[in-house]
C-alpha cells in the first residue's frame, strides 16, 4: 500500500468516529499525477448528492508530461462505494456536527484508493486539550528514553 498524500489536520480538527474505504474513479493523467504523490486532501471535503459519493475541492496537479488534454487540478471526483454504505453515510450526516472528510489517498494494488472518514468537529478548547495531551506524551518519553540510557 503506497499513501499518495495525508489530511493531517483532520485528526487536529476532528474527531473521526469511522472510517471508510472508496474507490475513485480518476481519469489517465489524474492517476499518473498521484503516482508521482503530487496531490492535496487540505479543505477537501465529501458530499453525497442522488446516491453518489463526490469528493470536492481535491488538488491533483495537472501530470508533468501531459499534452493539451490535461485534467482540471480541482475537478469534482465521484467515489466509488456500495449502496448500503452510501445510506448509511447519508443517515449519519443528516446529524447535527457530522462530516464526511477525505483522510488520506493511497494505491491498493493498481487501484487509487481514499479513506473516508466519518467526523465530528470540535470545539476550540477541544484542540488546545488534545496539544497539551500530546506535549504531555512526549515529555514523558522524553523523560523515559534520557532514564533508560
Amino acid at each position: 500500500m503506497k499513501i499518495v498524500c495525508q489530511n493531517r489536520k483532520a485528526y487536529h480538527d476532528y474527531f473521526i468516529e469511522e472510517t471508510f474505504e472508496a474507490g475513485m474513479s480518476l481519469l489517465g493523467t489524474e492517476v499518473k499525477s498521484l503516482r508521482d504523490g503530487k496531490a492535496n486532501l487540505k479543505d477537501s471535503y465529501v458530499l453525497i448528492k442522488d446516491s453518489e459519493a463526490f469528493l470536492f475541492t481535491c488538488h491533483i496537479s495537472p501530470y508533468s508530461h501531459g499534452n493539451i488534454l490535461n485534467h482540471d487540478p480541482l475537478r469534482t471526483r465521484k467515489l466509488l462505494l456500495h449502496n448500503k454504505e452510501i445510506e448509511r453515510l447519508k443517515g449519519k450526516i443528516a446529524q447535527k456536527g457530522y462530516a464526511l472528510i477525505p483522510l488520506k489517498i493511497y494505491f491498493k494494488g493498481p487501484f487509487a484508493k481514499v479513506e473516508i472518514g466519518l467526523a465530528k468537529g470540535k470545539k476550540q478548547y477541544e484542540k488546545r486539550e488534545a496539544i497539551k495531551e500530546k506535549d504531555a506524551k512526549r515529555e514523558i518519553e522524553k523523560a523515559l528514553k534520557s532514564r533508560n540510557k
